[in-house]
């Protein structure tokens, strides 16, 4: 679910770089190009999120007295 959203947030901001004109400057295949890297650098970065071993991250661990 959080991936879809993640590549669903890319391809609106490039959509909006398009009618903005952000990326106006380079040809739209380029600009396409560098929409679907970011997506799958999004992707990789929430698949490895997802499967480390870091739960319960920013949790208080009262054991050491501090976050974790």
């Amino acid at each position: 679910m959080e991936g879809r959203l993640m590549l669903f947030l890319v391809g609106a901001l490039l959509v909006l770089g398009v009618v903005i004109g952000a990326v106006a400057h380079v040809p739209a295949p380029v600009s396409v190009v560098a929409g679907l890297a970011i997506a799958l650098w999004l992707a990789v970065f929430a698949v490895r999120e997802r499967f480390s071993g870091h739960r319960g991250a920013g949790r208080l661990d009262h054991g050491r007295g501090g976050l974790r």
